[in-house]
């Protein structure tokens, strides 16, 4: 009779163990799918990287924590992120800070930024970085510079100082699988979710997304000058290049250098070697000259998306623009710090005097509706209500979500 009481006893106790266990997996796990961790994604460190030197920064914002067994776990479904890259070298440091805080603002889904700088930026970006990160929107990774090493100098020294890094982001972040490019003189006027969301729209050949040089070939740059191929009628700017980088790492282009198609690390540098004494534009122009023989690899979307000076200081010629406002503005030619062209750089001041509370997110519209009225005596300034017809859609927009989604 006591051997059989001591193995009821014996099982009840083994029961209430395994009960407790699987409480303790069931709460585990629902910590972690509310996001109760902060680790952060480890960069992925290029292979001419060898044995390192310093790891990657990392930065600001929550992460979902890894690890963990998901057994009884309740399904919850992750977040997408969006990732964004930018390279930073020089005294860029402000223009580049003020881009990422338009795509902040106006964004819904969570952010990953993939900053490239000079080692001498490194300090301050993160300090700026740091300061925001009781918004708890966005992730940042900050990467040193980096070419292959046997080439480096031929690739620094390309167009301008760092310019062609990336061209090598495929390489780098291996294990992103999508990424949105941009200068550093971009301003989102509309949350990157929406650019983000072309992606849906490639087809099972494309793997990139840019926008035409120039709408009118009159004014075209390589219509008229080059001395390479180019991708269409005016070639194409590669300052707001959305990529699916899974598909490029995965290609296999066509050339005019041989008659084996290359995979795009191996393609880039006999390019340089071919094109280097024709090019203007540095890694651009290499780009036109890939997608000139690839071009069923190549979305286009249109000028609304890669606003330039070049779009209106000649007279209007982005029609998408006219009707529905810009959505993205790029401010090359250093619109933004000189007096050329008034309207983009009111816009740019606008933004980056611009700080994170409500009121003054809400109170940006007016002050600068009324710099844009002074810029009429330009041809930007004339159509300046295309500068801040999507702005104001976007902050309108920003206010009727619910405070989750801010």
């Amino acid at each position: 009779m006591r051997r059989y009481l001591r193995v009821v006893v014996l099982c009840v106790a083994c029961g209430l163990c395994s009960l407790l266990y699987a409480f303790s997996q069931l709460a585990v796990s629902l910590e972690e799918g509310a996001g109760g961790g902060g680790g952060k994604p480890q960069a992925a460190v290029a292979s001419w990287l060898a044995g390192g030197g310093r790891g990657a920064v990392r930065g600001a914002g929550s992460a979902a924590r890894p690890g963990g067994s998901d057994r009884y776990s309740l399904k919850i479904q992750p977040v997408e992120k969006m990732h964004l890259a930018v390279v930073a070298c020089g005294e860029r440091l402000e223009e580049t800070m003020t881009m990422l805080k338009s795509a902040i603002i106006f964004s819904i889904k969570p952010l990953q930024f993939h900053i490239f700088a000079e080692d001498q930026l490194h300090h301050s970006f993160k300090g700026r970085l740091d300061s925001w990160s009781f918004l708890q929107t966005f992730n940042y990774t900050l990467y040193p510079i980096t070419f292959p090493s046997e080439n480096a100098a031929e690739w620094k020294k390309l167009f301008k100082p760092c310019a062609s890094q990336r061209l090598f982001l495929p390489l780098i972040l291996k294990e992103v699988d999508s990424l949105l490019y941009v200068d550093t003189d971009i301003l989102f006027l509309r949350p990157v979710d929406d650019i983000w969301s072309l992606l849906k729209k490639f087809n099972s050949t494309q793997i990139a997304a840019m926008a035409p040089e120039h709408e009118e070939p009159r004014i075209g740059w390589y219509n008229r000058f080059a001395r390479h191929p180019y991708y269409g009628k005016t070639g194409v700017n590669s300052g707001v290049m959305l990529m699916n980088m899974t598909r490029m790492r995965r290609k296999y282009f066509k050339n005019d250098m041989t008659t084996v198609r290359l995979q795009w690390g191996d393609i880039l540098m006999p390019l340089l070697k071919k094109y280097k004494l024709n090019i203007t534009w540095g890694d651009q122009d290499l780009l036109n000259i890939m997608f000139f023989h690839n071009p069923e690899s190549l979305f286009v979307f249109p000028c609304q998306w890669n606003y330039r000076p070049d779009h209106c200081i000649y007279g209007s010629n982005c029609q998408e623009a006219e009707e529905e406002g810009i959505f993205i503005l790029h401010g090359n030619r250093g619109v933004y710090h000189d007096d050329k062209q008034p309207a983009f750089r009111a816009v740019y001041e606008a933004l980056r005097n611009c700080s994170f509370e409500d009121d003054n997110i809400r109170s940006l519209l007016k002050p600068l509706e009324l710099e844009l009225q002074k810029t009429v005596h330009t041809y930007c300034g004339k159509i300046y209500k295309i500068f801040i017809k999507q702005l104001a859609k976007s902050v309108r927009d920003r206010y009727a979500r619910s405070p989750k989604e801010k």
